[in-house]
């Protein structure tokens, strides 16, 4: 009994062990197959598209290139097109002002915070503008800054608690970005 149990014990070794050489050999076949050249026409056909890749973006630069002095010429209207500093801060106050008015609201207040523009002649001024009415007359405001000759750019809009003084009312306060020419 004890040595029919050690032949067969060599029999399941002697099996597994010509298994896992078969494995390592189709494994290095499959590496080896993997590894070789293609056909030529597979390579042709690689090749053929990483040229159609390239030649894309080489058009794409060239399209940039030839666009770019539009594109800097655009740029420069845009900053001449911004009020100036020494006089911004009034003309946004009143434009603001005349816009809520227009629209059937009532402004708050008005406040600013200044930073400059790294690079460009440009200041960015942020705003926080409170105003109170109802919502068609909020909806009629933001309408009004987006149809504006100057740029504002709406940030957030937070509905701010309140004593109601008329019951549709509603009170905003809008977080705001518009930008000065500076006057360097």
């Amino acid at each position: 009994m004890h040595r029919d149990f050690t032949f067969r014990r060599r029999v399941i070794l002697g099996g597994l062990t010509v298994l896992l050489l078969a494995d390592a050999g189709l494994a290095a076949l499959s590496w080896r197959m993997a590894s070789a050249p293609k056909t030529p026409e597979q390579e042709l056909a690689r090749q053929a598209k990483q040229l159609k890749l390239l030649k894309s973006d080489i058009d794409r630069v060239e399209k940039i290139k030839k666009d770019l002095p539009q594109t800097v010429a655009d740029f420069s209207r845009f900053e001449n097109s911004l009020l100036p500093a020494g006089t911004g801060y009034s003309t946004v106050t009143a434009e603001v002002g005349d816009l809520a008015k227009k629209a059937g609201l009532r402004m708050q207040g008005i406040n600013f915070h200044q930073n400059e523009v790294k690079g460009r002649p440009m200041l960015e001024i942020q705003l926080e503008v409170q105003v109170e009415g109802d919502y068609p007359a909020v909806v009629k405001f933001l309408n009004g800054l987006q149809r504006s000759p100057d740029v504002y750019v709406v940030d957030s809009l937070e509905l701010a608690s309140q004593a109601q003084s008329k019951a549709n009312d509603i009170r905003v306060n809008l977080h705001m970005r518009t930008y000065f020419r500076s006057e360097a």
